[in-house]
């Protein structure tokens, strides 16, 4: 058995430095009169963490995984059965075709930037379109990580790193409730990918690289590319048992292969090339087939001009605005194609000398 490596973690937070933080979310001097209020429930936020109670809600598995003894969290377990719902709805031939379109910025006029950002408008376009060729769209706007209060997507632990039927999916990591690592937003992205039968990614180039909200989703999407179904099988997070079930051998289960897929990337000096490219890699291997030439995008808006005029730069850039269209035309046509059976990967019989 391969060795488990430990020494990494400082360890809990002393008693004191647990109020500091606890008390950060409530510096407004209007909580000052709940001052006897807030010290009870730090208390209770305290054992809490003390005892590492990270899912205090719980019930037996049942029947279908391979431990039906095993208390597993009830906001997986109803997450797992939105996420088998939806793939069972995406399956049916009845089912209104479907197209997620994400936008990557974390801009929009109701925060701090106070306008809408280009990357919305693009989206817009391709919404249109898509709607006039009868696709129903779904919008995850990740630019509500700015805007909204309590919505969060929290940061990829790299369980997969350890072993990858430590990887569960959905994630189990969160909500870990003695961190306060709650309002985790990731459960409802993974049955809204689940449902969809193609996806636009739609995202301005930030230091020649995506969007932050952008890449922690696109982390988190790991489990759903080698993820295990059934936390029983690992008891939770045991890396004892993970490893050696990936030793013993493990399929790697794609869960979201066999959609389609298009991306659109905009910057103003450098860097789209590199985004577009890392973009369709990472979609290539999850097994989602790419709409064609026409559906992948990269373009200047502005190239080198001032921020302040660039919403007026992307009025006059019909061409732009019209490429974005052919994006969501194209995969109309291969959703489509895909769901009549017509558009398969010429390589999906080769097996895989590298499974992983």
């Amino acid at each position: 058995m391969t060795e488990v490596r430990k020494g990494q973690s400082p360890g809990h937070i002393s008693r004191v430095q647990f109020h500091e933080r606890f008390m950060d979310d409530f510096l407004d001097p209007a909580f000052k009169q709940e001052g006897e209020a807030l010290s009870r429930l730090e208390a209770i936020a305290w054992e809490a963490y003390d005892q590492g109670r990270k899912s205090p809600q719980t019930r037996k598995a049942g029947p279908g995984y391979a431990d039906p003894d095993y208390d597993l969290s009830i906001e997986w377990i109803e997450a797992k059965e939105r996420i088998d719902l939806a793939r069972a709805a995406w399956s049916k031939a009845e089912t209104p075709s479907r197209v997620l379109l994400i936008n990557g910025s974390p801009r929009n006029d109701g925060t701090c930037p106070g306008e809408n950002s280009k990357t919305h408008r693009l989206l817009q376009l391709a919404k249109e379109e898509l709607e006039r060729k009868r696709i129903e769209t779904d919008v995850l706007d990740l630019s509500l990580l700015t805007s909204e209060y309590g919505r969060r997507i929290h940061p990829c632990k790299g369980c997969v790193s350890t072993a990858m039927p430590l990887c569960h999916f959905p994630c189990s990591c969160y909500p870990n409730h003695s961190l306060r690592q709650t309002g985790d937003w990731m459960n409802e992205i993974y049955e809204r990918w689940t449902a969809a039968h193609g996806v636009i990614l739609f995202t301005p180039t930030h230091w020649y690289q995506a969007t932050s909200p952008l890449k922690l989703m696109i982390d988190r999407l790991v489990c759903a590319d080698g993820g295990n179904p059934d936390p029983t099988t690992t008891h939770g997070k045991k890396p004892e048992e993970a490893k050696a079930l990936e030793l013993k051998g493990w399929g790697y289960p794609k869960h979201l292969d066999g959609r389609t897929y298009g991306v659109v990337v905009h910057g103003d000096v450098a860097g789209i090339e590199s985004v577009r490219r890392n973009l369709c890699d990472w979609l290539d291997w999850m097994g989602l087939i790419d709409a064609g030439t026409q559906s992948r995008l990269d373009r200047y808006i502005g190239y080198y001009e001032p921020y302040a005029t660039s919403h007026d730069t992307l009025d006059k850039d019909l061409a732009v605005q019209e490429e974005t269209r052919n994006v969501a035309r194209a995969v109309a046509c291969a959703v489509g194609e895909l769901r009549a059976r017509r558009l398969k990967p010429p390589d999906r019989n080769l097996p895989k000398p590298r499974p992983k």
